[in-house]
């Protein structure tokens, strides 16, 4: 077995402790989640705490955003076999890699962050997992995706409750937002990038079909108010909920 160690199941809020399962929700607390990291992410003693840490803070964020109903209760971490082994490790009962629910793996291609929870159903179908990546967890991606902990709870709402995301970034632009984000303010802008340097410029409209081009991007404003949509930008600072019943 490429994972015989498991760190001890951490839990949060405090609400009474109950007997754990597999992946459940038990009260109003799931428990048993399984995080595993990737036997070919090199060995990172911070990893292991930075994981605890985003738990931590998406379980206080989920507790706020679905109003008090669900919280993180108990979490195990899967370690590989090659990293190095600790007294308080314990070994994996009914745990394994195949049946984790957040991997933490190697970008693939290199670079490639996205945190990204595979869905194969229709809206409302349960996800299989949540895939991410060292550089996520660590915090070095907080001015692209925002907290760990948020980025956590946003994937988390795909896994458990199959919602899908509120924004498009394979189409065209389009000009007219959901009803749920459209609190966020900002500016169409084209980023562009050539030779080295990048630069910023207004958008252009199509005269013939009076549509922005298709390179345009929404930059949302640093400062906003808005707290809606998890879905949509859970980077910006005001976003806790979302708008969707539970």
């Amino acid at each position: 077995d490429i994972f015989p160690f498991l760190v001890p199941p951490f839990l949060f809020l405090p609400l009474p402790p109950l007997l754990p399962s597999l992946f459940c929700l038990n009260g109003n607390g799931y428990e048993d989640v399984v995080i595993a990291i990737d036997p070919n992410v090199p060995e990172d003693e911070k990893l292991i705490q930075q994981i605890q840490d985003m738990v931590t803070e998406a379980s206080t964020y989920l507790y706020g955003a679905t109003e008090k109903r669900f919280y993180f209760k108990a979490v195990s971490i899967l370690i590989p076999e090659t990293w190095q082994k600790k007294n308080e490790y314990e070994e994996p009962k009914l745990e394994t890699y195949k049946k984790a629910d957040i991997v933490i793996e190697v970008p693939n291609p290199p670079g490639f962050d996205v945190p990204r929870t595979d869905q194969f159903g229709q809206c409302g179908d349960k996800g299989e997992r949540i895939r991410l990546t060292p550089a996520i967890v660590l915090g070095e991606k907080l001015n692209e995706y925002g907290p760990q902990g948020k980025i956590l709870v946003h994937e988390w709402a795909h896994l458990r409750w199959g919602v899908f995301e509120e924004y498009n970034e394979e189409e065209p632009f389009y000009q007219i937002s959901r009803q749920c984000s459209d609190g966020i303010t900002g500016t169409n802008k084209v980023y562009a990038c050539s030779g080295g340097s990048c630069s910023i410029r207004n958008c252009r409209t199509d005269p013939k079909t009076g549509k922005l081009n298709k390179d345009c991007m929404f930059i949302p404003d640093k400062v906003q108010g808005e707290k809606a949509s998890i879905m949509f930008m859970q980077s910006i600072d005001s976003v806790s909920i979302w708008i969707i019943s539970l």
